[in-house]
């Protein structure tokens, strides 16, 4: 339906996407992961522990922004309308996971990343790029993206405070849903990026994570 709207419309739409992403206003269609074993709040946290653990979740929360972006982009821009609705399922699952590190930035007394417009236009044009390069190269933008989104995560879990289980609760469950979108996309035939074009990704990613655990 996105695709046979006229220009100006899905421009709307998109611009009203990003206001709604940024404005914090999005809202998850599943409840926030909860710690496995018992968690009395975020008394064990010391005032280094809080900040770190705030740090790192508002990282997370401008690599949520990002996504939304993406996955908007590409979705704009994509051909085949089952690759358009896997892109834009992914971008809802992505929608929880930014309302859910928003919760949890509240909670750490932590504020979101001010850089964070930047994100969102930079990460929907590179979106609207990879969907522009045809169905294939989307998808492989999409697996590309979601691995080193993977090992990210990955990082994170070891480097939250033991005592953070509300946050690692929430980063274990992003990382299982960024597996599955990987697997989803590469079922239904992602190209393999390019060694230049996957070594920029991460230089990007590192641009940003740095960037954004401290503004």
């Amino acid at each position: 339906m996105l695709a046979r709207l006229p220009i100006p419309d899905r421009l709307l739409i998109e611009v009203d996407r990003a206001l709604r992403t940024l404005a914090g206003t999005v809202t998850a269609s599943r409840p926030a992961p909860e710690p496995a074993r018992d968690f009395d709040g975020d008394g064990d946290l010391s005032p280094a522990d809080r900040q770190h653990a705030g740090a790192l979740m508002r990282v997370n929360h401008a690599g949520e922004v990002c996504a939304q972006a993406l996955y908007s982009g590409q979705a704009m821009m994509a051909r085949d309308p089952t690759k358009r609705e896997l892109l834009l399922e992914a971008a809802r699952e992505e929608g929880d996971h930014l309302a859910w590190t928003r919760q949890r930035l509240q909670e750490l007394d932590a504020r979101p990343s001010l850089l964070n417009p930047l994100w969102y236009a930079g990460s929907f044009a590179m979106g609207a790029l990879a969907g522009l390069a045809g169905d294939r190269w989307s998808l492989g933008f999409v697996v590309e993206t979601e691995r080193q989104v993977e090992a990210h995560l990955d990082r994170h879990l070891e480097s939250l405070p033991a005592h953070d289980q509300r946050s690692r609760a929430v980063v274990e469950q992003m990382r299982e849903d960024e597996i599955r979108h990987a697997r989803s996309a590469q079922s239904r035939g992602a190209a393999f990026l390019p060694r230049p074009v996957r070594s920029a990704m991460r230089a990007t990613s590192r641009v940003m994570t740095g960037s954004a655990y401290w503004i």
